[in-house]
């Protein structure tokens, strides 16, 4: 059990950082667009740091889902992506990640961010897919 929460903490904290650290370059890069000119009100700038924050819990902790065995990987990744996916557009639409003029520009504001998402996701798995493999061949090489 002690491991369990270990590990959720840690897939937690990984979320955030993550979360927070494409917050930065999102901002910074709106921030240049914007000539340096950048003006919030009613403490937005606050309530898209907590956004953030809640963004990086709606992937962290659903992630916990990867530790049991008896539930098939796509489903898995369903139940994972689904939920954080789910809670980015609530927090997006909440406060104002998500908007435009346009139905296009809504759009791509709600899908890229999904994207990248499901690249991280992606990175995530070949990472561990081949730390598996390794350690699988470690044990083969000690057997054989």
């Amino acid at each position: 059990m002690k491991e369990i929460f270990k590990d959720l903490l840690k897939s937690t904290v990984i979320s955030m950082v993550i979360a927070m650290v494409i917050f930065c370059f999102v901002c910074m890069t709106f921030d240049i667009s914007n000539g340096g000119i950048t003006h919030y009100e009613n403490y937005q700038f606050t309530k898209m740091v907590i956004g953030c924050v809640l963004v990086g819990l709606g992937f962290g902790v659903p992630s916990i889902v990867y530790r049991n065995d008896n539930i098939p990987m796509p489903i898995k990744v369903v139940i994972h992506m689904g939920i954080g996916c789910v809670v980015y557009t609530l927090v997006a639409l909440a406060v104002g990640w998500i908007g435009g003029a346009t139905i296009i520009q809504i759009a791509i504001t709600a899908v890229i961010p999904l994207v990248v998402a499901f690249m991280i996701w992606f990175a995530f798995m070949v990472y561990f897919r081949n730390e598996a493999k390794k350690m699988n061949d470690r044990i083969r090489a000690k057997k054989g």
